[in-house]
């Protein structure tokens, strides 16, 4: 990987940080097993919208095995507000489930066996490693890829392929508040449809603004 790579990146990273010092996971969370429902809930749907839910769902459901022996019906109801919620209702039982039958009850702490989880992925796998569990991990959601491809940080359109890439030029030790700092800039200034470039603390780095980018 080219030094001027990461050299750019650490760049980009450095007044992101100062820009928005405030940066975190915007789902709210006391434990592994919360912030892994609330993720599975976030498709589709507003971080808002969810942290309204997600106390409902535990008021109903105070435990995994309560959301494993549940009957889907009656989780629908519960998260009904997210949106696609028969899915994940479906979804919600068969994680609980395997938690309880596979893993004693506790949200496993490795990528190998949370990607062994009914439906999880790599993005939900750092989103619960990076922020519940603390171990370093780049989360690729939508604001991230954006945000990433457009300043030229990294081109995969694949988020996995995505992911390799960033963690090719960003360190261990920087990967988790990465996502945090990227994702944040995604929200409030780089916005899908009309990012706020000349609001931008990073556009003197970015292909986007720069007019090199293709098809951003």
């Amino acid at each position: 990987m080219c030094e001027a790579t990461k050299a750019n990146a650490k760049k980009v990273l450095d007044r992101l940080e100062k820009a928005h010092p405030d940066a975190r996971v915007y789902l709210n969370f006391s434990s592994p097993l919360e912030l892994l429902l609330a993720t599975i809930l976030s498709a589709q749907c507003t971080d808002e919208k969810v942290n309204q839910v997600m106390p409902k769902v535990w008021e109903a459901f105070p435990t995994a095995r309560d959301i494993a022996d549940a009957e889907v019906a009656d989780i629908e109801k519960v998260v009904r507000p997210t949106g696609f919620f028969r899915q994940k209702a479906m979804r919600l039982k068969e994680v609980s489930r395997a938690i309880v039958e596979d893993f004693g009850g506790r949200v496993p702490d490795s990528m190998e066996a949370l990607t062994r989880l009914p439906g999880i992925g790599r993005k939900t796998a750092n989103v619960v490693l990076a922020n519940a569990l603390g171990k370093p991990a780049i989360a690729v959601d939508t604001h991230v890829h954006r945000v990433s491809q457009r300043i030229g940080l990294a081109r995969a359109k694949d988020p996995d392929k995505l992911e390799a890439e960033l963690c090719a030029i960003i360190p261990e030790s920087r990967r988790t508040r990465a996502t945090q700092l990227i994702g944040t800039h995604g929200r409030r200034i780089c916005g899908a449809k009309k990012p706020l470039c000349t609001e931008c603390c990073v556009n003197a780095l970015c292909d986007y603004y720069g007019g090199r980018a293709k098809g951003a």
